[in-house]
């Protein structure tokens, strides 16, 4: 199977898993390099890269920028230039320049695009309301999971809608609202959900978020519209929370800043994760860009004390 397809299979498995990931292409490659437009990667959030998009050098920028766009969210292009001054600042709109003293001259152009996990919709209960919202997985970029009374909130949880016809509701209501999970909803009449929240072992602020009955008053009859009217009150709730509750939501999937080091070698800025060619010393752990400079350092480590 050609190298593209079986990373293509890969990242369609880690999509559907909810793992974050970077798909890392080579737009661009002026030679000399050891990279050919066309070349890809897939770059974990361990820092982990399966595939090829250009030496060691080359890989550890791509390592330490996609980690960076997998922390923001956002595509990037990052151009790996050779050269001494290494700035790794935006040049222009989405555009990333890293000069790599490393490189054996040629440029190489890495389109960056992070993948990470879509908001969860938890649903609870088996009525033909869950079911119907179930159907809705991936329509409005929103993960919309089943979820039993046993199971713990996923991370990212954005919303939780019980619709269990009165089995579980109490414990599960419960644990969502003091996870701080921004809706919560209760499929249920006026007067029987508001019975089910009198009797939850909240703080009243807490159940006073609750939606019940869950969902915009659409004029809804069937099932379907019913769980329509659902996702639209989910989707006003994140809108309403404005860009900092959405990045609250969604930060909890998606893995933090990595950490960087230089590398006392070179002078290359590194993402200083256990991926990335390093050695431990009693003063730390020291990283470098690729063996090479490990091996200069090792030679000498007094030449590079700082």
């Amino acid at each position: 199977m050609p190298a593209h397809l079986d990373l293509a299979g890969r990242a369609a498995a880690l999509s559907a898993e909810g793992t974050p990931f970077v798909w890392a292409t080579v737009v661009h490659a002026h030679r000399p390099t050891s990279a050919k437009a066309g070349d890809s990667a897939i770059v974990l959030a361990d820092g982990q890269i399966d595939g090829f998009v250009g030496g060691e050098c080359a890989e550890a920028t791509v390592r330490a920028q996609s980690l960076e766009a997998l922390s923001t969210g956002q595509t990037r292009l990052l151009r790996v230039a050779p050269g001494e001054e290494e700035t790794g600042l935006p040049d222009e709109d989405g555009v990333i320049t890293v000069h790599n003293p490393c490189l054996s001259g040629g440029t190489l152009e890495i389109l960056l695009e992070p993948s990470v996990p879509l908001p969860v919709v938890a649903v609870v209960g088996s009525a033909p309301i869950a079911t119907a919202l179930l159907r809705a997985d991936r329509l409005f970029g929103l993960q919309v999971r089943a979820l039993t009374p046993e199971e713990e909130l996923p991370d990212g949880t954005l919303a939780v809608v019980v619709a269990s016809h009165g089995r579980d509701e109490e414990p599960v209501l419960t644990a969502a609202l003091r996870a701080g999970v921004p809706y919560v909803g209760l499929v249920a009449s006026r007067r029987r959900g508001a019975a089910v929240l009198a009797s939850l072992d909240v703080e009243d602020a807490q159940r006073d978020t609750v939606h019940t009955p869950a969902g915009l008053d659409i004029g809804a009859r069937t099932a379907d519209e019913v769980a329509l009217s659902i996702l639209a009150e989910v989707v006003a709730t994140r809108r309403a929370a404005g860009p900092a509750g959405a990045a609250r939501t969604e930060a909890a999937a998606t893995p933090p800043a990595p950490a960087t080091a230089k590398d006392p070698v070179c002078g290359m800025t590194v993402a200083a994760v256990p991926t990335s060619v390093h050695v431990d010393t009693p003063a730390g752990t020291v990283w470098f860009c690729g063996t090479g400079c490990r091996t200069a350092y090792l030679d000498n480590p007094a030449a590079y004390a700082t």
